[in-house]
């Protein structure tokens, strides 16, 4: 544990000087400051204190520690967990004291473990700027917040789909789903795919290419596509629904496969009911004869769970989540499938530390997967890297109906399934073999697991994104 004492003497000024994050902050352990050379903490025998406000033991024998040790990921993440305290309790002096450490061992051209820091410190800063008497940190740091923010990339959707053969976070899914989905539509005329994506139909161009195929031939398409601008994450559609709605349906037309195409304007911050209303009237017209699958792929977890919002039914009853009342209106369309994807992680907590822990503990995936697939300094995995940073900041420094990145893990959301009477439809080996194939394509350090009846992405053991299949029960 760091000790904190106040001995030290306050950090300098902060001013932009292009070094990590631009936030100017120089680390004084009596080295002369100066142009270039070895950063102050080069040295393995230096040591430092920081003025502290109760936040750290007052042991004297805590009060040091080697700077060196400050480059360890543990050090890293116990830094900016204390930073995040100093915002909280509204600590100016001690939240500019630690941003100015963690400017220094965390360059944003660093390591893996260096460039997640570096991204988290930036939230932390944008929080900062936010919060009651840390706002003077704004006053010092206006300059590297504004450089910071330029480097925080949205991805449109034709970006991102230059990505999509380069790492398997969005084409295990797409994947996965698609060997479910044509499994249980086997025999009927009529597929009806209720599409509740982020990735804005991606992956049903492929689907298009697997139904078309069918031994039986291919059935008539329904395509219904939920709008959640403005509020959804990125990627952002670049052009309008329209326009992408024309390019599908003419795909299909050339595979010899007709298809209907349609847009609902909905929200998730209202549990979708627009969209559910729609699918609802649609079902009243129907002969009966159609499949209907709901393919989630990565925007259930911008619905507001618990801590964001939920509403009474009724003045004798507790509060039903909204995720609950989305899950229990599609089971009440009956659906042929449903199918989960999303991260296997958990953003929810209440508390900007406990949510920092854990993004902490699973973004430095995609920091250090990156460095298999794009090499250092180039555009695209400066794009990539800031993409995660949007993450980052919307984890960290947003709040209310701002904060979507809300993400369950895989065992939370099979028990809001099981809840709202849905059982589980296991993937069989023709769809496990097809995704063990895709990964095939990508650095040895991906990898592909069963866990129960789901599939999971795993990059170096650890788990990174999980698809479940839901049929009612």
């Amino acid at each position: 544990m760091m000790q904190f004492t106040h001995t030290a003497p306050p950090p300098p000024p902060l001013h932009p000087n292009g070094h990590g994050l631009g936030l100017g902050l120089y680390l004084d352990v009596g080295a002369t400051r100066g142009g270039g050379g070895a950063r102050p903490w080069s040295s393995s025998s230096s040591t430092t204190t920081l003025g502290g406000s109760g936040y750290f033991p007052s042991s004297a024998a805590a009060s040091k520690i080697s700077l060196g040790n400050l480059n360890s990921t543990g050090c890293m993440e116990q830094l900016l967990v204390h930073c995040a305290n100093a915002i909280e309790a509204n600590d100016a002096t001690l939240t500019q004291q630690i941003l100015w450490v963690l400017n220094n061992i965390a360059p944003a051209d660093g390591d893996s473990n260096q460039r997640l820091t570096a991204a988290f410190l930036c939230a932390l800063v944008s929080r900062a700027s936010r919060t009651g008497a840390c706002k003077a940190v704004t006053a010092a740091v206006a300059d590297a917040v504004e450089s910071a923010a330029l480097h925080v990339h949205r991805f449109t959707a034709v970006e991102l789909a230059s990505f999509i053969d380069l790492t398997p976070w969005h084409r295990f899914g797409y994947t996965a789903a698609n060997a479910a989905i044509v499994e249980a539509v086997e025999g009927f005329p009529v597929v009806h795919i209720v599409d509740l994506s982020t990735t804005h139909c991606m992956q049903i161009p492929t689907l298009i290419d697997m139904l078309a195929g069918r031994a039986e031939g291919p059935p008539i398409l329904r395509l219904t596509v939920a709008d959640v601008a403005p509020s959804a994450p990125p990627p952002a559609l670049d052009m309008p629904y329209e326009e992408l709605g024309a390019k599908l349906v003419n795909f299909a037309r050339s595979r010899n496969m007709s298809m209907d195409f349609r847009v609902v304007p909905t929200s998730p911050a209202d549990a979708l009911t627009s969209l559910v209303d729609q699918l609802r009237v649609q079902q009243l017209v129907s002969d009966g004869g159609e499949a209907l699958v709901v393919n989630c792929h990565m925007l259930l977890h911008t619905v507001p769970d618990e801590t964001a919002g939920s509403v009474s039914l009724t003045t004798a009853q507790p509060p039903v989540s909204l995720r609950t009342m989305l899950l229990k209106s599609l089971r009440a369309l009956d659906p042929t499938l449903v199918v989960v994807v999303d991260e296997d992680a958990d953003f929810t907590a209440g508390d900007v530390v406990g949510r920092l822990r854990a993004a902490f503990n699973f973004l430095w995936i995609p920091y250090d997967a990156v460095d298999t697939f794009l090499p250092k300094g180039s555009e695209q995995r400066r794009w990539y890297e800031a993409e995660v940073g949007w993450k980052v900041e919307n984890v960290l420094a947003q709040e209310g109906v701002e904060r979507v990145e809300r993400q369950e893990d895989r065992t939370r959301w099979g028990q809001r399934m099981r809840a709202a009477g849905f059982r589980a439809a296991a993937f069989g080996e023709e769809a496990a073999g097809e995704v063990k194939a895709m990964l095939n394509d990508h650095a040895a350090g991906w990898g592909m697991k069963r866990e129960d009846d789901d599939l999971v992405l795993t990059w170096k053991g650890h788990n990174v994104v999980f698809a479940s299949a839901w049929a009612p029960s």
